[in-house]
């Protein structure tokens, strides 16, 4: 039975741009990070999902909340689904960040990289998949949907496409952008990475509901 799983990004955060926040607590979604999650609810209307799980960190339980909102469903976090986690990186400038010698493992080889006091970037892909693994052996068939993070979407996603570690960075995942991954056909297909657009296939037809 085919299953599909829509991985989701938080929408715009009320962080200051140019800092590493990662897991820093009471970070929410701005005020446009709201109407973007108002509006991927509206986009995300066709789809029936049975289940919705989030990242614990309050600007994805926010987007969680106004998707599963009109569907009444409850939502569940699921700390694997969380942020990398950065170590004494976390709440760093960029700009300094980037004079360290990690920022260039980072960027060129990541499946090397391991942040001080932190995970390594392999260690939040493999947490990430085994997530996505467990939730979709709860929902067998089913449409479920899983907010998250920029970094931990991009490794999933390079996981289920074949791609190796050291080319996630070459995937981009947008706010409120949602990536797809079908199981059930002998292999995993990933059917949209960071789209931002209407979901009306996936409503499910009138001879389904029947």
């Amino acid at each position: 039975m085919r299953q599909f799983v829509f991985l989701i990004r938080h929408g715009r955060a009320e962080y200051k741009p140019g800092r590493l926040y990662g897991w820093t607590p009471g970070v929410h979604l701005s005020s446009d990070g709201v109407e973007d999650a108002k509006r991927l609810a509206v986009r995300l209307e066709p789809v029936r999902f049975r289940a919705i799980y989030s990242s614990p960190l309050e600007r994805c339980v926010q987007t969680a909340e106004a998707i599963a909102a009109p569907r009444r469903i409850d939502v569940k976090t699921v700390e694997d689904l969380g942020e990398v986690h950065y170590g004494s990186w976390q709440g760093r400038s960029f700009r300094s960040l980037a004079r360290t010698k990690l920022w260039r493992t980072v960027q060129l080889t990541p499946s090397e990289a391991l942040f001080p006091g932190g995970e390594s970037i392999r260690g939040m892909q493999q947490r990430g998949v085994d997530a996505v693994e467990e939730i979709g052996k709860r929902h067998r068939g089913g449409t479920i949907a899983i907010v998250s993070h920029a970094d931990m979407i991009k490794a999933i996603v390079a996981h289920y496409i074949g791609l190796h570690l050291d080319l996630f960075q070459r995937i981009v995942i947008t706010p409120a952008s949602v990536s797809v991954v079908a199981f059930g056909d002998g292999f995993p297909r990933v059917l949209r990475v960071s789209d931002t657009g209407e979901f009306e296939d996936f409503r499910p037809s009138e001879r389904k509901r029947s």
